[in-house]
């Protein structure tokens, strides 16, 4: 029987080394930064489902108590003392509105031990009053976080496009979420239980990144999987 982690001990293979740093990318979505101590999640959007169900379409909404439960517990593994939460935190901004009791309460303890950095996304670019601090964008060491990823900005991690990678093996193929970089820019793959994803050969990512210096790292059950890139296919 597998034994949990203590707090604090992460495994160290399949470091991603970006802007002269090194991240553990976790199998839930996560990236761990050990030398900054911080947690970086990406697309949380807490409340999507609640957000459906004003609109008429009548789902669970349960995806944000997952979600949170999620984050407490790569939180608890890496001993994270700051989170980075990389925009799209809420599926809209009226989302910090709608948390029900119990997930208000479990996120703002959270956010009260914590040194928490709510980024701007394009769902909720407006500040909120749920503690921590609200920005656009931020710089860290060398890198600078935002929500939508562009090109030209070396040591740039960003979120949005919910990055997806489709392998073939054997003549069968699997899609997962993904991180994906390149020498200048990283890509998070969405964190959020009820998140879909792209793959990342569609054009949404043209542009962006240097695909002959594209790697990737698919999320598996228990870790993350580099991929080569001549296993990726569209679709």
């Amino acid at each position: 029987m597998a034994q949990a982690q203590p707090a604090g001990s992460i495994e160290t293979h399949g470091m991603i080394r970006f802007a002269g740093e090194s991240f553990a990318p976790l199998p839930s979505g996560a990236l761990y930064w050990p030398d900054a101590q911080a947690l970086l999640v990406a697309d949380l959007h807490l409340e999507k489902l609640s957000s459906y169900a004003r609109s008429g379409q009548l789902l669970p909404p349960y995806d944000t108590a997952m979600t949170l439960k999620r984050l407490e517990r790569d939180i608890v593994v890496t001993g994270a003392k700051r989170v980075f939460a990389l925009g799209d935190s809420f599926h809209r901004d009226e989302g910090t509105t709608t948390l029900l009791l119990a997930d208000r309460e479990r996120l703002g303890r959270l956010v009260d031990k914590l040194d928490w950095v709510w980024i701007a996304g394009n769902h909720d670019p407006a500040p909120h009053a749920l503690g921590g601090s609200c920005c656009v964008e931020l710089a860290v060491s060398g890198c600078s976080l935002r929500h939508e990823p562009r090109s030209g900005i070396s040591g740039l991690i960003a979120g949005h496009l919910h990055p997806a990678a489709r392998v073939a093996m054997n003549g069968r193929s699997s899609r997962r979420p993904c991180f994906v970089w390149d020498g200048d820019l990283m890509i998070l793959p969405a964190y959020g239980a009820s998140t879909g994803s792209l793959n990342v050969l569609s054009p949404a990512f043209a542009g962006l990144l240097d695909r002959s210096k594209m790697q990737v790292m698919m999320l598996g059950r228990d870790r993350v999987y580099p991929v080569s890139h001549q296993r990726l296919v569209s679709g």
